[in-house]
Parts: structure tokens; C-alpha cells; sequence
């Protein structure tokens, strides 16, 4: 008669254990969709511009005492990588829609053009009223700013004074590039993307709208040097 075979317990819980690891180990990677660049931008030059906001007026350290003013200056020459980070993204958006607007090889449709709408709403920044949001609006007639750009000539500008030409050349600067966004945007509205001429006319006006994004940021640099 054969001896029965006894089979531990532990035995048996280690053999289960490991053939679980064993499957779940066989398992493929999960997924990680990596956040978006803009969405790290958006908080990012969020939490900067609140933090430059918190530089006193120019009335509060003008005083005669040239060492806070230069120190605070420095510091804002220092984060000006970071303070324009907002302009520069903006600029890559609006080269992307010229891009394909100029593409003569590609065949366009409405989502196209639904699709170029709204990368000129997010090039604007929020600084076009009639692009913003219910809650963004909302903000606006709270009386919080909201124009990211508006936002950065502010802060670019806190150690000058109301009257200082170097700050009113900044403020029109960015008077002409709100300009700029209400006319890409009019003409997207109004375009019909599968003629050339159309594409043509609205690849122009984004061409006119860098240029004053460039022009806006150069007004923000002569703020910080200033």
C-alpha cells in the first residue's frame, strides 16, 4: 500500500505566491500618457507671476536707497527666462497654425479650421474677451486679470513708475498684439479654408502676429533692464 503523500501548507502557500508574482510580473507595463507641456506652462507661469507680484511698487522703494531696487531688478532679470516662458509657447503655437496654413500639399476642412480656431485662442492667453471662457469672464469682471501677457507687463514693470515711457511702450506693445489676436481670429471666423487666397490672408495675419509678439517681448526685456 503506498504511503500517502502529505503536502505542506507552506509549501503550498509559497508555490501559490510565487506563481502570482510570476503572472503579474508577465504583465505588461502600464501606460503612462505623460502630462501635457502646455498644462506644465499653464501652472508654472502661474505660480511665477504670483510670486512676482509680490515685488513692491516702485512709489514703496523709491527712497533714495539704491540696494533693494537693484536687488529686486536682478531678480527679475534673473526669472526673465521664466516670466516670457508664456511668449515663447505662445510663438511656437502661432508657427505651428502658419505652418499649416502654408502647407500646399495638405487638403483642408472645417475641423481644420476648427482645429487652427483654437490654437489662436490659446496663443491669446486669455487677452481676447471674446475667446474666454464662462468662468474666465467671470474672473474678468471680478476684477481679477486674467491677459496672461497683461499679467507679465505688470510684473516686468513694478519697480517703474505709472509714467515711465518705458512701461507705456510696453502696455501699447501689448495694446497692438491684443489688436493682432482680435484680427486672426475675425478672419478664422470668416475664412473658408479651402481656398488658397483665404489661408493666404490669415497666414499673413499670423505672419503680422509674431512680429508683434516679438516686439512685445523685446518691450518686456527693456522693462526688466530698465
Amino acid at each position: 500500500m503506498p504511503l500517502p503523500i502529505l503536502v505542506s501548507p507552506i509549501s503550498s502557500f509559497s508555490a501559490i505566491f510565487l506563481s502570482t508574482v510570476t503572472a503579474r510580473s508577465s504583465l505588461p507595463p502600464k501606460c503612462t500618457v505623460p502630462p501635457s507641456p502646455f498644462s506644465i506652462l499653464s501652472r508654472r507661469e502661474i505660480a511665477l507671476l504670483s510670486f512676482l507680484a509680490l515685488s513692491p511698487p516702485a512709489s514703496a522703494i523709491d527712497i533714495g536707497i539704491s540696494g533693494p531696487k537693484n536687488w529686486l531688478k536682478e531678480q527679475k532679470r534673473k526669472a526673465s527666462k521664466f516670466l516670457l516662458a508664456p511668449v515663447d509657447a505662445s510663438r511656437q503655437i502661432l508657427r505651428s497654425a502658419y505652418l499649416t496654413l502654408t502647407n500646399t500639399d495638405a487638403t483642408y476642412t472645417d475641423e481644420d479650421l476648427e482645429k487652427i480656431q483654437q490654437l489662436f485662442i490659446s496663443a491669446a492667453r486669455d487677452c481676447v474677451p471674446q475667446d474666454r471662457n464662462s468662468f474666465v469672464t467671470f474672473q474678468a469682471k471680478s476684477g481679477v486679470e486674467v491677459c496672461t501677457f497683461r499679467l507679465i507687463v505688470k510684473n516686468a514693470a513694478s519697480l517703474l513708475g505709472n509714467k515711465d515711457p518705458v512701461k507705456l511702450k510696453a502696455e501699447a506693445l501689448l495694446d497692438n498684439l491684443t489688436r493682432s489676436f482680435t484680427i486672426i481670429r475675425g478672419l478664422a471666423s470668416e475664412t473658408n479654408i479651402q481656398l488658397a487666397s483665404d489661408r493666404k490672408k490669415i497666414a499673413d495675419a499670423v505672419s503680422d502676429t509674431m512680429s508683434d509678439l516679438d516686439k512685445f517681448e523685446q518691450g518686456i526685456m527693456d522693462c526688466l533692464e530698465s
